[in-house]
């Protein structure tokens, strides 16, 4: 079955960085997109990144050239870098897969940044 496992989520004061991780398996990880959500407390669940199969990315406009994301298919591993952090990133961040009409999910990573 999928699963997607999460981690590298934590605390940090604003402008700083960290870089969270997602496993993959279960389905064809080197052939499929991959994306990455948050969620904030009491706000919807929002498209933060996604990357092709071919590596390319694209961005939701308010962490545009501050994230990045990122493949290793040979660790089957999807990865979020994260630079100039604010508090309004606050949020649990999922990574997510779709098979039509099926959304797969991770257990989520809390990312906190507070001074």
């Amino acid at each position: 079955q999928v699963q997607l496992v999460e981690s590298g989520g934590g605390l940090v004061q604003p402008g700083g960085s960290l870089r969270l991780s997602c496993v993959a398996s279960g389905f064809s990880f080197k052939l499929s997109a991959m994306n990455w959500y948050r969620q904030a407390p009491g706000k919807q669940r929002e498209l933060v990144a996604s990357i092709t199969s071919g590596g390319n990315g694209d961005y939701a406009d308010s962490v545009k050239g501050r994230f990045t994301i990122s493949r290793d298919n040979a660790k089957n591993t999807v990865y979020l870098q994260m630079n100039s952090l604010k508090p309004e990133d606050t949020a649990v961040y999922y990574c997510n897969y779709r098979n039509i009409p099926t959304f797969y999910w991770g257990q989520g990573t809390q990312v906190t940044v507070s001074p």
